[in-house]
């Protein structure tokens, strides 16, 4: 077993859901679901097991799973993957049935039947069911309950036998009007859409009294139809009956970093997913909407026509952007299915910091190992500098701070380069280290074991300026350089400063790099953070009429340029903007 098997194993949920078993390749080999992931993913890896579990487990290399609400979402789910991906060890049904379907006919005279196959014709379908024992089962509970026609005959003459037993309408009998069949039709389809707890519950009384009245085989009878009205009755999301093509969108949002989770429901079954992870440096319902932007042009997915989105995202300007139609259900089938994708996109999330933490775990050695290379004390603080600004324009740097190889973003600090015109990193670094070091010894505060700047010689050679002679302090003072694809790429120590040979896939480098992104994300987010605010108080200087207490009473109601064009000349008088102003606002934002 792997290192990356034994982590994942860690994190397994206690629920329901599907997993997929890969080779070394990638490949999936396996396909199976569970009523409890942690249980059954885990029960591979320990214990005896028979000659073909033995070759399936040799093979796997790394798993994924995905979460469902109850166990008959994963029986489901588990048919679309195998039929989708043909893993070499899951058994395939030469027959290939698919799930059972009540339907109730389109005809003149309808019927309650079974069936496997859905088309778009005037019957009205409900399901699928788990097994068609339970679809029979309900089917003859809905026949006693709300009689349809039974028989063959549709005009009036000898009754059959289900007539007599109370079990069809009567159509070989009497006349039956549309509006009689529709009475009934209603009746099974508000049964069927949640009316059966009333149902199950006029069952339920019976059985009582019939075991108080010691007729215990009718009681059963009754206890039978109330076990099988639960287990098909009870709700999956994984197979709608529409036919629809869709794609369902599901995020979720921490520490600086989103999680995308991608439903394809291809003819009214869930056959996939993809899973983004990626850092983000604006709000999420921006970034949500750049990646719809991404993932249909550039990664040039499949568009369908529907698209199901959570209600953060601009169900506007998503439609707009995509040009399909999009939806924000509030319940139902739809609803439940984003439910499941934002679950899962949070499941990843969590399962992703629980490894950074175990890696960072690791990096106390590395830390140690550090202080070797660098032939100093251990540095258990570390604190790293990064400037960010556009041409000069709104200049700023930021500090992070790494204790014992572990961010600690408490002690995270923004600052507004105050003393520098114009594009000048050398003396912006100057200014950020003298007023943080300033500061530390006025204050007392605890001092780095190691500074990493994020830049080059001259950075270093900078910064070394104002901690040596203006400030007599001796702390070890490093530089991190990246390569041309603005990765981390060389480690710069000493005086005169060398480079420190370190291996790409050793710990301390791993550690290093995860100080200069950390570093590099919290400078360009405060940096887009501070010139979007500027851009909008800018704009709104320009406009005659606009002062301070409109100004104010703008940026709290819409807090952006971008929210302000999309904004009516009504949503602009609704908060006090006289109507001139508010137009010579809009012809301001559309130029």
């Amino acid at each position: 077993m792997n290192e990356i098997i034994k982590q994942k194993l860690t994190l397994l949920p206690d629920l329901p859901g599907c997993y997929l078993m890969k080779d070394r390749q990638g490949t999936i080999i396996y396909v199976g679901k569970a009523k409890v992931l942690k249980n059954r993913v885990r029960s591979y890896f320990t214990g005896s097991h028979d000659g073909k579990t033995l070759r399936l487990v040799a093979e796997i290399e790394d798993f994924e799973y995905i979460v469902t609400s109850t166990n008959i979402e994963a029986l489901l789910l588990e048919l679309n993957l195998i039929k989708k991906y043909d893993p070499k060890y899951n058994i395939m049904l030469k027959d290939d049935k698919s799930y059972p379907f009540l339907k109730i006919t389109g005809e003149r005279h309808p019927q309650l039947v079974i069936t496997r196959k859905v088309k778009k014709d005037k019957g009205k379908y409900f399901g699928p069911y788990p097994n068609v024992g339970a679809a029979k089962e309900i089917k003859k509970l809905l026949e006693r309950l709300f009689p349809l026609r039974r028989c063959k005959s549709t005009t009036p003459g000898r009754p059959c036998l289900y007539y007599q037993l109370g079990l069809c309408i009567g159509a070989c009998v009497k006349e039956v009007s549309e509006e009689d069949y529709k009475k009934v039709t209603d009746e099974i389809t508000r049964f069927l859409h949640g009316g059966h707890k009333e149902i199950k519950k006029e069952l339920t009384e019976k059985m009582f009294t019939a075991s108080e009245g010691l007729a215990f085989e009718i009681a059963m009878e009754y206890r039978d139809q109330i076990i099988h009205i639960e287990t098909i009755m009870e709700k999956q999301k994984i197979a709608m009956n529409d036919f629809t093509d869709r794609d369902v969108f599901g995020y979720a949002v921490d520490k600086g970093w989103m999680c995308v989770q991608v439903f394809f429901v291809r003819q009214g079954n869930l056959i996939e997913r993809d899973v983004s992870l990626f850092p983000i440096y604006n709000e999420p319902e921006e970034e949500i909407l750049t990646f719809l932007g991404q993932f249909y042009e550039k990664a040039n997915h499949f568009k369908p026509k529907e698209i199901l989105i959570q209600d953060e995202v601009d169900l506007i300007l998503t439609e707009q952007l995509l040009k399909v139609k999009v939806l924000q259900p509030q319940r139902g089938q739809k609803r439940e299915l984003i439910k499941m994708a934002i679950k899962n996109a949070k499941i990843a999330l969590n399962e992703k910091f629980f490894l950074i933490e175990k890696d960072e775990n690791r990096t106390i050695n590395a830390v140690e190992n550090l202080g070797e290379l660098l032939g100093i004390y251990t540095p258990h603080r570390i604190e790293a500098f990064d400037n960010s600004n556009i041409q000069g324009a709104y200049p700023v740097a930021a500090m992070v701070v790494f204790i014992d190889g572990k961010a600690n973003n408490r002690e995270y600090r923004k600052y507004k380069i105050k003393s520098v015109i114009g594009p000048d990193d050398y003396e912006s670094m100057r200014e950020v280290t003298r007023r943080r070091y300033s500061r530390a010894l006025t204050e007392e505060l605890p001092l780095p074991d190691l500074i990493i700047i994020d830049g080059g010689k001259g950075h270093v050679e900078a910064v070394r300026e104002v901690l040596e002679n203006e400030l007599g302090l001796d702390i070890p003072l490093s530089g991190l350089v990246k390569d041309e694809k603005h990765r981390t790429s060389q480690l710069l120590y000493g005086n005169p400063l060398g480079i420190v040979p370190l291996g790409r896939n050793s710990q301390e480098f791993y550690l290093l790099q995860r100080i200069q992104d950390e570093v590099h994300r919290f400078a360009i987010t405060f940096h887009r953070q501070l010139r979007g605010k500027n851009v909008f108080q800018s704009l709104l200087d320009e406009i005659p009429g606009i002062g301070e207490k409109r100004k104010k009473l703008l940026l709290k109601q819409f807090g952006s340029v971008k929210k302000m064009k999309e904004a009516s000349i009504e949503e602009f008088t609704k908060i006090g903007i006289p109507v001139n102003v508010a137009e010579e606002l809009i012809k301001k934002l559309q130029s």
